[in-house]
């Protein structure tokens, strides 16, 4: 098992990822929105599953990793900053648009609901950095078992994110009328979103090698 340091510095970051808007959570508001909470709900439990599935390719990946070419590390952390980085230029640059523009949805079941829920999160590029280039840091092979780190770490990160996204499935009327009584916040928000990410960016590319 990871230590407890690593473990709550890993929850605190997990926890400012997950408040940092994205796919996720513009998708979840946009559904609560135009269908009501329970269909983001719904659709939360898509989310879900997402982050199962990464979790698990993770802990099997990361294992294999670990043990055929350590300094791989190194190329997934410079990678992942350099593609963080990016996604921070792209929330602050001229023109850039807010990933809390809310969009107009159509009608669907609770099948397509929990779909779409699945499908938005496993094209989420934040998610994979957090999987790929993010965990891998608070893993040490020296304390057991990698597989289990990886599934600790990941049950941290899903239940944050749940946590998070629930309740912004159920306020989703609220935030949708704080945006439109202050335009000037998408701007402000997106400055906060370039922030946090270009300082894992730094985070990640400067962290030394295990």
């Amino acid at each position: 098992m990871p230590g407890t340091t690593s473990l709550l510095a890993f929850a605190a970051i997990a926890l400012g990822m997950a408040l940092t808007p994205g796919p996720n959570m513009a998708y979840l508001i946009s559904r609560s929105i135009c269908q009501g909470p329970r269909a983001g709900l719904i659709s939360l439990g898509g989310v879900a599953l997402g982050f199962v599935v990464y979790m698990l390719c993770a802990a099997f990946g990361l294992t294999a990793l670990v043990l055929a070419v350590p300094y791989a590390y190194d190329a997934i952390r410079l990678v992942g900053g350099l593609y963080l980085l990016w996604l921070a230029w792209q929330a602050v640059r001229p023109g850039g648009r807010s990933p809390f523009a809310v969009k107009a949805l159509p009608q669907d079941s609770p099948r397509k609901l929990f779909l779409m829920g699945f499908l938005t999160n496993l094209l989420n590029p934040k998610i994979a950095v957090i999987y790929l280039s993010l965990l891998p840091q608070f893993i040490d092979p020296a304390r057991g078992s990698v597989f289990a780190q990886a599934l600790s770490l990941g049950a941290i990160q899903i239940a944050l994110s749940v946590m998070v996204n629930a309740a912004v499935a159920l306020s989703a009327g609220a935030i949708a009328l704080f945006l439109t009584r202050r335009p000037s916040f998408a701007l402000v928000q997106r400055w906060v979103m370039g922030t946090v990410l270009a300082g894992l960016a730094v985070r990640m590319m400067t962290e030394a090698r295990r």
